[in-house]
């Protein structure tokens, strides 16, 4: 952590676990996902905030700029998630699923799209204070995790295996 002050390492935890978690009954346990959530974006911010060089109150700026997103993205998910539940279901061959196989299919496509504006977006509203080397930087950072996700619970580490 380059410039980066241990105040930062210390106050974004707390924060995390003042913020509200998942909730709704589509959330298996929605206290274990509001923590896995809070531990993801801690991780990211940490990692932004050691690659981009950012000082603590611009380290605690991205962090609240991906909680926004990420309460945006949180139903999208779980509609991908539940779709792609269906779909597994079809592949094994429940006639109840089979049914629903085309809806649930559209479904994971139009929340991926509308996944893939949020990334857009919120690549551009954590990079409009920041130098061009800095959002090249960013950039880089948010592919890498993104592909990373795909590959998650596999075994890997990502495409590149780093």
């Amino acid at each position: 952590m380059k410039r980066m002050t241990w105040a930062l390492v210390f106050a974004l935890p707390v924060m995390a676990l003042a913020q509200p978690g998942a909730q709704g009954p589509e959330a298996r346990d929605p206290e274990r996902t509001a923590k896995a959530e809070q531990r993801q974006r801690l991780r990211q911010v940490l990692e932004l905030a050691d690659t981009l060089e950012l000082d603590s109150a611009q380290a605690l700026k991205m962090d609240e700029t991906l909680r926004r997103f990420d309460e945006r993205r949180r139903p999208l998910r779980e509609q991908v998630r539940d779709s792609a539940r269906t779909l597994h279901l079809a592949s094994r061959g429940d006639s109840a699923a089979l049914g629903q196989v085309d809806a649930a299919a559209q479904k994971v496509f139009d929340a991926r799209a509308q996944i893939s504006a949020l990334d857009r977006e919120m690549y551009q509203a954590l990079a409009k204070d920041l130098p061009p080397q800095k959002r090249a930087r960013l950039a880089v950072l948010l592919a890498r995790s993104e592909g990373a996700k795909w590959f998650k619970g596999k075994g890997d580490k990502g495409p590149r295996g780093d």
